[in-house]
Order: structure tokens, then C-alpha cells, then sequence
């Protein structure tokens, strides 16, 4: 008996679908074809003749190939990103901010970094250095949905782009609160929070969200070639 699983992925090896969608579309289409060879079989045909006649149920894999991929694209565009975008990027702000609020019960302080004059920036470097792992296992989570590169990204980095979508909410909100306020310090208190809160925290979940998309992609590159 051929392997069912082999034959489609070198017949469906062009779809331009993600790992994920990819293996479920060759393990159904491969059961499909192994349950009709089966019964074929079980009807008397010779083992070349069930063959034949199975794969002849697909009379075009390019035409199978294309109606896969305007399925796939006409599917609700709402449930390809609540897998691929806020599954992964909820359930990674939910861990850094549970292992952030860990660390405040815990009696850890931020690190304190000064100059000159009276600016301080906070940095809680516990929690910055396990922000690689968040940013990476929500990378991992996007792209096992099937996710194209740049929304693996989004995933991984989600807990600042919501730091920074509240940021800009209070600025203009600080702006009618505290009208007294001098609009240079309120400017250089909110630079300095997106620093804090932000740009660092970014980076730190690029570090792992970057390296993780790029593997995968890799290996679904090198699984390609391998099929081809």
C-alpha cells in the first residue's frame, strides 16, 4: 500500500498555506484516498488496479490545488485571526503580565538608571530577560495557525502594542486631568514611559519572537524542497 501522506504532499506541495493548514489538508485528503483503496481492495482488485483507481477520483491536482487555496481564502477572515493573532498575542500578554505581578508580590524593585539630572528610567530586568520566551511561544502559537510572517510578529510583540495603544489614550487624557502641568514634563514623562514600557519590552519580545519565525520558516522551506 503507497503512502497516502507522501503521495498528496507531492502532489499539494505548491499550496501556499501554512504548515499547520498544509498537514491537516494532506492527512484528510491521504484518509480519504487510503479509505477508498481500502474498499477497492475489499472488492477483489489487484493492488495497482485499486491504485489506479483511487488516484483517478483526482483527475487534476492543480485544479484541486487552486479550489484548496480560494476555499481557504473565502473562509471568515475573523476566525483566521482570532488563531493567528489574538489567541497567541492574548495569551502571551496574560503570562508577562501574571509573571510581571508575580514579581511585585515578590518584593522585586526595577532596576534604577539615572544621568545627571533628574530623569530616571525603570527597568524591571527579571521580567525584560523571560520576555524573549513569551514573545517566541506566541510567534510559535501564530505560526502553527498558519500565520504569514508578519502577523507571527504581531503576536509575539502583542503586550506592548496594548501598553502602547493605553499610553496614547492617557496623553490626550493628561491633557484636560492635569492642565497645569507644563505640556514639556507631561511630554517627557510619557517618552519616557514608552521607553520603559515599550520600546525596551519590544525588543526584548522581538528577541524571541524573531528567531522562532525565522526556524520555522526554514524548516517549512526545507520540508518544501524535500517534497519538490
Amino acid at each position: 500500500m503507497p503512502d497516502w501522506q507522501k503521495l498528496v504532499g507531492q502532489r499539494l506541495a505548491g499550496l501556499a498555506l501554512g504548515a499547520a493548514e498544509k498537514q491537516e489538508i494532506y492527512t484528510e485528503l491521504a484518509g480519504h484516498l487510503e479509505e477508498s483503496y481500502e474498499c477497492l481492495r475489499a472488492e477483489g482488485l489487484a493492488d495497482q488496479e485499486a491504485i489506479h483507481r483511487t488516484l483517478a477520483q483526482v483527475a487534476d491536482w492543480r485544479d484541486l490545488q487552486r479550489r484548496i487555496i480560494i476555499a481557504k481564502k473565502t473562509e471568515d477572515p475573523m476566525q483566521n485571526r482570532l488563531h493567528q493573532l489574538w489567541i497567541p498575542g492574548f495569551l502571551t500578554l496574560t503570562l508577562s503580565t501574571i509573571f510581571l505581578m508575580t514579581l511585585q508580590i515578590h518584593g522585586y524593585q526595577p532596576r534604577i538608571i539615572s544621568w545627571n539630572g533628574p530623569d530616571t528610567i525603570l527597568l524591571y530586568v527579571p521580567w525584560l530577560l523571560s520576555l524573549p520566551l513569551f514573545g517566541g511561544l506566541g510567534a510559535y502559537l501564530s505560526q502553527r495557525a498558519g500565520s504569514p510572517g508578519s502577523r507571527v510578529l504581531l503576536a509575539s510583540i502583542f503586550p506592548v502594542l496594548s501598553l502602547a495603544a493605553c499610553l496614547f489614550v492617557i496623553l490626550p487624557v493628561s491633557f484636560i486631568v492635569d492642565a497645569h502641568v507644563e505640556h514639556r514634563i507631561r511630554m517627557a514623562s510619557f517618552l519616557r514611559s514608552f521607553f520603559e514600557w515599550v520600546l525596551v519590552p519590544g525588543a526584548a519580545l522581538l528577541a524571541g519572537g524573531l528567531p522562532v519565525q525565522f526556524f520555522l520558516s526554514r524548516r517549512l522551506a526545507s520540508r518544501r524542497t524535500a517534497v519538490d
